[in-house]
């Protein structure tokens, strides 16, 4: 059987066994009832029930979990009062450590912003309406992949505030408050997804967005943190204009006005790799014990090393970021060079000696 057939009679029988125990947990809900006395006790012909049901419930998690695994999903709610069925079923992922992303390049970091814009995007256009995360912190999430996921769901609203007048619509915030219009309908429209979107700017963008941002790209990150932070757009307008960037980065268009002249620097040599490197550390970097950027092409690569000191070479293999970007590596010098077929050395001409290696 293909693999997209195993995939799809996986998902078919997790949703079965998921669709049969919630029946089955339900009716020993409904049995629960029926077996208390009005003294308020219970028959024992119910208590052995319940004694079938756990180690019916026991058999039914052990025949789920296989296919959750097998899914990529890994991770999954019970209630544990057992009266309510399962609610939900949830990657398992590495709690938020903001510290963390603080250090991190900026291409991760603005990752979790437009992961989470996206998010946001869906729940101000969900099917049950406009979700509100009434205790939107960073804690409520999780990181699966490099990908950001809403994993704390008990303080949602899907009900729009409602008003009787403008003054009923204030959104209220530590720092500031921002005032709505009261519709014809007597809702507060919007503040569901406008309360989203200003704590998305106080706890994500303001920290994770605009620090080490492409130079190119930094009128476009001020106009989101404009937007955001005044409420000036919806969250329509908010991820267009992340969706606009992501574009611009992915696809290199930013650097149209980069000299192609900048490679010719730069002596080429293909097919090989550098050894005994003299590594140098800069900030941020994917390797912590050098200097390993994100580039979109050779061009933007030598530019960046143009523009660091101890930098004399740089190499490029086919390691890609989640964009789709080349990783570069610069050095400020190696010993020799060794064959490689998956790798490139790009060294300064200017800093060459005659006769040898740098």
């Amino acid at each position: 059987m293909s693999t997209m057939g195993s995939s799809l009679c996986a998902a078919a029988l997790l949703a079965f066994l998921v669709f049969s125990l919630s029946l089955f947990v339900n009716s020993w809900h409904f049995r629960v009832h029926k077996g208390i006395f009005t003294n308020g006790t219970i028959e024992d012909g119910f208590v052995m029930d319940r004694n079938g049901l756990v180690r019916e419930l026991n058999e039914r998690r052990k025949e789920i979990l296989p296919f959750l695994i097998s899914s990529g999903l890994r991770g999954h709610c019970e209630d544990s009062v057992g009266a309510g069925g399962i609610t939900a079923i949830l990657e398992q992922g590495f709690p938020l450590q903001m510290i963390q992303l603080l250090q991190s390049p900026w291409e991760e970091r603005f990752r979790v912003c437009l992961g989470l814009v996206r998010l946001l995007h869906y729940l101000s256009h969900s099917p049950l309406g406009s979700v509100a995360l009434l205790d939107f912190q960073p804690r409520q999430f999780v990181m699966v992949s490099g990908e950001l996921k809403l994993t704390d769901l008990d303080d949602a609203s899907v009900t729009e505030p409602a008003c009787q007048m403008d003054q009923d619509c204030i959104l209220q915030f530590p720092l500031r408050n921002f005032s709505l219009l009261c519709s014809a309908q007597g809702v507060c429209e919007g503040l569901n997804e406008m309360r989203n979107l200003y704590n998305a700017y106080r706890y994500f963008f303001t920290y994770l967005l605009p620090h080490q941002a492409p130079p190119a790209l930094r009128h476009l990150v001020d106009h989101i943190m404009n937007s955001t932070g005044e409420l000036k757009g919806d969250v329509n307008d908010t991820l267009e204009a992340f969706e606009d960037m992501f574009h611009l980065y992915k696809s290199g268009l930013h650097l149209d006005n980069m000299p192609s002249s900048i490679i010719r620097d730069y002596a080429v040599m293909k097919g090989m790799s550098t050894s005994g490197n003299m590594e140098y550390r800069c900030w941020p970097s994917y390797n912590h014990q050098g200097c390993m950027l994100s580039v979109h092409s050779d061009k933007e690569a030598a530019f960046i090393c143009n523009s660091l000191p101890q930098c004399t070479s740089f190499s490029l293999s086919d390691q890609r970021t989640w964009t789709g970007r080349l990783l570069a590596s610069f050095q400020s010098g190696f010993s020799h060079l060794v064959t490689d077929g998956n790798s490139e050395v790009y060294l300064k001409k200017t800093k060459a000696s005659p006769g040898t290696t740098v």
